[in-house]
């Protein structure tokens, strides 16, 4: 039982380990990526970067993608209400804005206080 629980986790790792060599980079997304330009190994003549030819990532592009990285998620998407179609004006904070029609006077829910006389006993 042992042994065959060695034997299944050692393939698992030797599989996990090929599918990471055998990874394909054609399939990876395309970035910016780094400025290794046209840069050839001398001794085998091969490309030094996976993407050669890309730029790299700075200046305005690079800071308009970062700014609009989150915006799906992030921003607010508010629902209309009702209340705020009346509103002609929103003079600022702690100012009530001016409305559409009517005035509507919010009574108080209580119009008469009780006393209650205390007795200490």
């Amino acid at each position: 039982m042992k042994t065959s629980l060695i034997v299944y986790l050692a393939a698992a790792v030797v599989l996990l380990m090929m599918s990471v060599a055998l990874a394909n980079p054609a399939m990876l997304p395309k970035h910016p990526g780094y400025p290794m330009a046209k840069a050839v190994d001398p001794v085998n003549g091969q490309l030094l970067a996976n993407d050669p030819g890309q730029t790299n990532a700075t200046g305005v592009e690079a800071l308009a993608n970062a700014a609009v990285f989150d915006d799906s998620h992030s921003k607010q998407n508010l629902l209309a209400n009702e209340d705020n179609q009346r509103i002609v004006e929103k003079p600022g904070a702690g100012l009530l804005p001016k409305v559409q029609g009517p005035h509507i006077m919010i009574k108080p829910p209580v119009k008469e206080g009780t006393k209650v006389i205390a007795a200490p006993k």
